[in-house]
């Protein structure tokens, strides 16, 4: 291989030239030796016993060998001299002074690069859905397996289950394997090998941003019930645009299952809270008054109460005095958790002392003015 010429060293300067010297200006004009990661663009010069040099003036040669020849074999069994090659530069000054180079690597970068055009153009592509599971779909696109969030199908496809069974949603997405959708490219991350993928399409999204452009925090407005989950209800404010009321802004009062309170076709008026990123959300406890705000005309520290036992959890239970104030009987005051639960019966009314009252805060403890059930 006397014919195959090696990687020139390069030996840094700190030569400094006047502006009047006949070379000033032309440093900028040299090329920039390339280092790990740079994609490079060569002349094959020559295959053998498993290596291949690549001509990379003015720097020397570049090499392929190992593991990167293996990777790339199906690559270069087409290869011949003479042939235009890209790789990526894996060591600058690599085996016997060559610069070490990767097929494979190259094309994995080009892959992505590809994908981040396709987000910038907005390129819909047909894929084929290959797997489902509870939050969404796998697809493939150039070899690498990306996510379609079930949040980005298209309306058609999206599994609206109104009781949001989550096996049955499961269920629904299963029924897309093998179907292709047009998709598009949302996120291209390379180094963590994240590609996410959206069937909705740009001018539906678009036309999303302009409807929720509309609202403003603070605005009423009617909607209709289209689903209810274990976290909220979806209400439709107009075609093509929802938003959620999460469980904590449904009532004033524990809503344990929002199911309980709504079905689908309700027709509800909302307020909005928030919008942000492109979502909205409401609450339908803002147009109701806050009861704490006028607890504190009927309610003070010492004061003896009826309450009706609503819910149990780590610290003790609460019991509500009136509808949207409760207070929290804590554990400490019995001997066990069972002992807690023997006594006060979820559902049952029970007397109690309001030992604590903060109305600004919403936080009232109680304790319990009965007898203990005798075992």
């Amino acid at each position: 291989m006397d014919e195959v010429k090696k990687a020139t060293p390069v030996v840094a300067s700190t030569i400094v030239l006047e502006p009047e010297h006949p070379m000033f200006g032309l440093i900028d004009s040299i090329p920039t030796p390339p280092r790990p990661g740079d994609l490079v663009e060569g002349t094959i010069i020559e295959l053998v016993r498993g290596r291949l040099y690549v001509d990379l003036p003015p720097f020397g040669t570049g090499l392929i060998y190992g593991r990167e020849y293996l990777n790339a074999a199906d690559v270069l069994r087409k290869a011949n001299p003479g042939d235009l090659i890209t790789a990526k530069v894996v060591d600058a000054a690599g085996l016997d002074g060559y610069i070490e180079l990767s097929l494979k690597e190259a094309r994995q970068a080009a892959i992505w690069g590809e994908a981040e055009q396709a987000i910038a153009g907005q390129v819909v592509y047909n894929l084929t859905v290959e797997e489902a599971n509870k939050g969404g779909l796998i697809l493939s696109w150039q070899g690498i397996q990306g996510f379609l969030p079930a949040s980005q199908l298209a309306k058609e496809h999206y599994p609206r289950v109104p009781e949001g069974d989550k096996d049955k949603i499961f269920g629904e997405l299963q029924k897309l394997v093998g179907v292709a959708l047009p998709v598009r490219i949302i996120t291209a991350d390379a180094k963590e090998g994240k590609l996410i993928f959206s069937e909705r399409a740009g001018d539906e999204e678009a036309e999303k941003a302009n409807l929720i452009d509309k609202y403003q925090v603070g605005d009423v407005v009617e909607g209709e019930v289209t689903g209810a989950v274990d976290f909220g209800v979806f209400v439709k404010l107009e075609q093509g645009l929802e938003g959620l009321v999460h469980i904590s802004e449904l009532d004033w009062g524990l809503v344990e299952d929002p199911r309980a309170l709504f079905n689908v076709g309700d027709r509800v008026s909302v307020k909005v809270i928030e919008i942000k990123d492109g979502k909205i959300s409401l609450s339908i406890k803002a147009l109701k008054e806050n009861p704490w705000k006028t607890a504190i005309d009927r309610y003070k520290k010492g004061m003896e109460v009826n309450g009706v036992i609503i819910k149990y959890n780590k610290h003790g239970a609460l019991a509500s005095i009136e509808e949207g104030v409760a207070g929290l009987v804590h554990i400490s005051e019995f001997a066990s958790p069972i002992e807690l639960r023997d006594t006060l019966e979820l559902g049952k009314n029970y007397p109690f002392t309001i030992t604590l009252f903060e109305p600004k805060d919403q936080r009232m403890t109680l304790a319990y003015a009965g007898t203990p059930k005798k075992k």
